[in-house]
């Protein structure tokens, strides 16, 4: 920003709390008009339908810069690339923070907290007294793992394909303090419900506390059936934590009615908030007993704000949040969820015809969404993707934990069918080598 009359009038607009959620938002200013006119045009057509429709999905493209990357991205399942009005709302508040941080952040930029949580809290379907904005799921998963109060001899469920970090903290408790922390493990793809609630079911003894659920697995996709699982540990007595990471932002629900007691989510994957921004939300009557991972005045109090004290954080980041929902609200959430499905499935359907393929996913759409996993008969996982960088400039994930091998491929709606044309090919070409 050269210009000083443009850079006092957004200091002087910022003042005033100039936010995502005011008419002169960057969303507003720059996509509204276009955004309502396709709106109008396709008002009729259900979400499935539209999904498959180029000239859509090609507006919304134009408004990510990733999409036009020279290196196809097919890890949003890892980190999901901003929309450019959010990137210009982070440069924008960390403009003003610089202009005086203590003043412009503290004062200023802080008190658009609230109304981003009210935001987070429309989307989520919840009371917004039950969400807490910090900067991954790590960060609110941990919060919840740590603040629960549990004694020597008692059991945890999770599973061995739960997220990494989620695993380690129930082992650090388990070798501090003497709980038992036992895992499932799970051969994926599985299309029945029973068969995953039954196994946790069997899990459980009397001295079991804690169910812990992953929505979607982060390393092929597969959706459990995250409220049949509560409601069964809840008939138990159990509390429920819900790692959300993947499915928040993507799949088209409501926190409160998967019935679990906690839930944490990174918003910097498909909901495409800037980059270090999460969320946690828990049920409000158990606000009080879980202790805050960071200090708090009172750290039994059921305040949910107890869980925000971070010290000093990045302002511009969060604020940014609120235009990401913009973004994704104008789209909507089960717009979103089926252009994504199909373009999983696009790309995965195609690439089942090559020789000595094999996809690790479900094509069911209660079982999985974005994320899908490949393998190669004769290739590592890593060999594969480094493959796909090296020679065709496509960028993947490879994933190797015990019984899942397989490269994990994971697109975004600013994905073009042009891209996954290009793996389709790129896939083709290397099992022919």
């Amino acid at each position: 920003m050269n210009n000083p009359i443009h850079r006092r009038s957004f200091f002087k607009k910022s003042g005033a709390l100039l936010s995502a959620f005011s008419i002169d938002s960057l969303f507003n200013q720059v996509h509204a008009d276009e955004w309502n006119d396709i709106s109008i045009q396709y008002k009729n057509w259900s979400a499935k339908e539209l999904a498959k429709n180029e000239d859509y999905w090609a507006v919304i493209q134009q408004g990510y810069s990733a999409s036009s990357s020279p290196v196809v991205i097919l890890n949003n399942g890892g980190v999901s690339p901003s929309p450019i009005v959010v990137q210009q709302a982070v440069a924008r508040f960390n403009e003003l923070s610089n202009q005086g941080p203590s003043y412009y952040m503290w004062r200023i930029l802080d008190q658009g907290r609230e109304n981003l949580r009210d935001a987070l809290a429309n989307l989520a379907g919840s009371d917004a007294e039950e969400i807490a904005i910090n900067r991954n799921a790590t960060e609110a998963l941990v919060t919840i793992i740590y603040g629960l109060d549990l004694k020597q001899g008692d059991e945890v469920i999770g599973s061995t394909q739960d997220y990494p970090n989620m695993m380690q903290a129930w082992k650090q408790r388990a070798q501090r303090e003497g709980i038992v922390y036992k895992q499932l493990t799970f051969n994926f793809p599985i299309e029945n419900d029973e068969e995953i609630v039954d196994a946790y079911r069997s899990a459980i003894t009397p001295k079991t506390k804690i169910m812990h659920l992953t929505h979607v697995i982060n390393w092929n996709g597969q959706i459990m059936p995250v409220k049949k699982i509560a409601r069964m540990a809840h008939e138990y007595g159990l509390e429920v934590i819900i790692d959300g990471a993947h499915s928040y932002g993507l799949l088209d629900f409501k926190i409160p009615d998967l019935e679990g007691d906690y839930f944490g989510t990174s918003l910097h994957k498909y909901l495409s908030a800037p980059i270090g921004s999460g969320m946690l939300w828990v049920k409000k009557d158990k606000i009080s007993k879980i202790w805050p991972l960071t200090c708090a005045g009172d750290p039994l109090s059921n305040d949910i704000r107890k869980f925000e004290n971070l010290g000093t954080r990045s302002f511009p980041i969060e604020q940014g949040i609120g235009e990401a929902l913009n973004f994704h609200n104008a789209i909507g959430t089960k717009r979103k969820e089926e252009r994504i499905r199909y373009l999983k499935n696009y790309w995965a359907e195609r690439t089942m015809q090559i020789p000595d393929i094999k996809i690790h996913t479900s094509f069911k759409s209660e079982y999985s969404c974005a994320l899908a996993g490949v393998s190669l008969e004769g290739k590592t996982p890593g060999e594969l993707s480094d493959v796909l960088m090296q020679q065709f400039k496509i960028h993947t994930t490879s994933i190797s934990l015990e019984n899942i091998q397989c490269v994990r491929v994971s697109p975004h709606v600013y994905t073009k069918i042009s891209d996954l044309d290009r793996l389709v090919d790129a896939l083709g070409k290397i099992s022919k080598s």
